[in-house]
This record gives structure tokens, C-alpha cells and sequence, in this order.
């Protein structure tokens, strides 16, 4: 079943990305780096987070730095 946890993975994170370029027109380098600690909380935390926080404090959040 490893193989179904990774299927989920990779959906959770394409999720991710995409919500990312919605919101902030494109994923740059930092985001894209700071999507792998963001897919280690619970889906609805994750998409709350990803609707509700700027760019800027999803970086500072999640270890990126928007300097």
C-alpha cells in the first residue's frame, strides 16, 4: 500500500501548488521549497493555511524568507 500513500502525497502537494499559483500568480523557488513542511499538517489545516495566509507568511512560517 506504499504505493497508494505515495499516489495521496503527490496529490496533496499538486493541491498545494496549484492553490499556490492561484493566490500568488506563480511558484517561485521559496515556495515550492516550503510546500514539503507545509504537507505534514492535516489537509483541512493545510487548505486553511494556504487560503488564508499571504505569501510572505507562508514563507516566514515555513522557513522560507521572502528577502
Amino acid at each position: 500500500m506504499k504505493w497508494r500513500e505515495d499516489a495521496v502525497q503527490e496529490e496533496r502537494r499538486e493541491m498545494a501548488e496549484n492553490l499556490l499559483i492561484v493566490r500568488c500568480g506563480s511558484l517561485d523557488e521559496e515556495l515550492s521549497s516550503a510546500i514539503a513542511l507545509m504537507l505534514q499538517f492535516p489537509t483541512e489545516e493545510l487548505t486553511r493555511l494556504l487560503l488564508t495566509l499571504s505569501r510572505e507568511e507562508l514563507l516566514e512560517r515555513f522557513g522560507g524568507s521572502s528577502n
